[in-house]
């Protein structure tokens, strides 16, 4: 067995600087462009009903199941896992690699919105956004693989990897903390600066009303909740090792619920604050067309590469405006994409005994290596888009439903995650938590998970080809499968295994002396 000396933890100083980290982490572009839509396409204000539920019995829980796991073991998602339960170390390691694909393609995103920054002050798209993102910009070819480089998004991702892998070389505390204590305020201050410039725009009230309008009917649909529960789950950052590996950083004693409970809510605030800013400029948009507010909102790449292009046009002062807006998704995504890094980034220092510096590097490397080959082609978009659904409706929701299956159910582990978070938090969870998580929360995501394998194995995805969804898709999960199994096989350090031990013991010491 290996004796290779484990690399010491880094710690975040205060908790202060985790809730900034894991709000960092949490408020990515998901919040901005995919909130407010969904909430638009799922009964508009009657949605927020549904949202409310899932948070309530999906997001919070599940966050507070991943500090739990994380803290008490001080490890990342694969050794948090094994000391749960030696057989559920794959599923700590499945997490990692969807974390790592993940990494992959956001770099790219965020690389397009830095270039749209200097691109919306003369308004380079022209009279044709749509026409100039896939054309002249992304210079998308036919759906197939090819590695023809497009320079004007190569640089661009470059430049995204040297900014990330430099402020994680630059350690928890000072790198991804000091980041997110700067920048997560600007994001704010920015956002809010253009919602305020949003809803003073003609036909901004049209918008607030097209998202805001109850559909009460829309709640007898169970698509609805189900979006709901979508939501919530993808834009908190859990089930792919990220809170896991940041709770692992947490001191001994440090209020988990608590924090937990800010980060959701600010999460879940950004969201709603994304949804009247988008809408009213959506409203005003239409209208300046003489359309309906259906005819221009989209949500994803559409609205923010297209849809905002074109309203950027459209308006006075739209060029700062446009600046500042794709400023707000450059920030949320460096956030959100070094949190996504980290997560391998442990898993490897741990699993083999490699330094601090020397796992960013060969990881981030790594990562930043395939990137940079697949992101910036003609076929980029479509790998970058079945990547994304595979990763997040089939990767990260299966992860959390074998978790829960196999920590919850079959090692019965939640009364000791239970009086772990009991013993140093001032919010006390107890049986219900038990109950909701066990219960409601995995059944929902069982079934939001078979009903997403059995559309994309009956309809397939966009009509892309097969080689385009069996490679990217089903290829990526069923290797991301079988490197898990087989990292599991190989023996950790024995120094990992002890330091984990003495953190287990120290938790468990807290526990008794905290009450049950």
């Amino acid at each position: 067995m290996s004796t290779t000396a484990t690399p010491q933890r880094e710690v975040f100083a205060t908790r202060g600087a985790f809730i900034f980290a894991a709000i960092g982490s949490a408020v990515g572009l998901g919040n901005i462009w995919r909130f407010p839509y969904v909430t638009y396409d799922n009964g508009g204000g009657a949605f927020i009903i549904p949202y409310l539920v899932a948070l309530l019995t999906a997001g919070i829980p599940l966050l507070f199941f991943d500090y739990a796991l994380g803290h008490r073991s001080r490890g990342s998602a694969p050794l948090a896992f094994r000391m749960a339960t030696k057989v559920a170390e794959p599923i700590g390691w499945f997490q990692t690699g969807v974390a790592f694909v993940i990494g992959i393609y956001y770099a790219a995103i965020i690389a397009w919105a830095g270039c749209y920054m200097f691109f919306s002050l003369n308004q380079a798209w022209g009279d044709d956004a749509e026409g100039f993102l896939f054309g002249e910009f992304l210079q998308l070819g036919d759906p197939g693989v090819s590695f023809d480089f497009v320079p004007g998004v190569l640089i661009p991702v470059i430049l995204v990897w040297v900014i990330t892998l430099g402020i994680l070389l630059m350690g928890v505390q000072n790198g991804i903390a000091g980041f997110s204590k700067i920048f997560i305020p600007l994001l704010v201050i920015l956002f809010l600066a253009l919602v305020i410039r949003a809803l003073f725009l003609p036909g901004a009230a049209e918008g607030l009303n097209a998202l805001f309008t109850p559909d009460f009917a829309a709640l007898a649909d169970p698509a609805v909740w189900i979006a709901a529960y979508g939501q919530i789950f993808f834009s908190l950052s859990i089930a792919f090792g990220i809170m896991i590996t940041y709770a692992s950083y947490l001191k001994r004693k440090t209020n988990l619920t608590g924090s937990g409970l800010v980060v959701a809510f600010s999460n879940s605030g950004f969201e709603i604050l994304a949804g009247i800013g988008v809408f009213a400029a959506l409203g005003f948009m239409a209208t300046a067309q003489g359309t309906e507010v259906s005819e221009v909102a989209s949500s994803g790449i559409g609205l923010a590469f297209v849809g905002f292009p074109t309203l950027i046009s459209e308006m006075p002062g739209g060029g700062l405006f446009g600046f500042a807006f794709f400023a707000c998704l450059v920030f949320a995504g460096l956030t959100s994409l070094i949190s996504i890094v980290q997560v391998p980034i442990q898993a490897l220092r741990e699993k083999f005994g490699v330094g601090n510096k020397a796992s960013i590097l060969l990881v981030g490397g790594v990562m930043a290596v395939i990137s940079i080959l697949l992101m910036p082609t003609v076929t980029g978009l479509y790998v970058l888009d079945t990547v994304d659904a595979w990763a997040n409706n089939i990767g990260i929701v299966g992860a959390a439903v074998v978790g829960l299956i196999v920590v919850g159910w079959v090692a019965r582990k939640l009364p000791l995650l239970r009086d772990h978070l009991n013993a140093i938090s001032s919010f006390k969870v107890g049986r219900v938590w038990m109950i909701v998580l066990g219960g409601i929360t995995t059944v929902v995501l069982a079934y939001m998970l078979i009903t997403q394998i059995i559309t994309y194995v009956t309809e397939g995805y966009e009509g892309y080809p097969p080689l385009i969804t069996g490679v990217f898709g089903w290829g990526m999960i069923g290797l991301l499968i079988v490197i898990a199994i087989v990292l599991s096989l190989i023996k950790w350090p024995q120094k990992t295994l002890d330091d984990t031990d003495a953190s287990v013991a120290d938790s468990v010491h807290e526990e008794l002396k905290g009450g049950k």
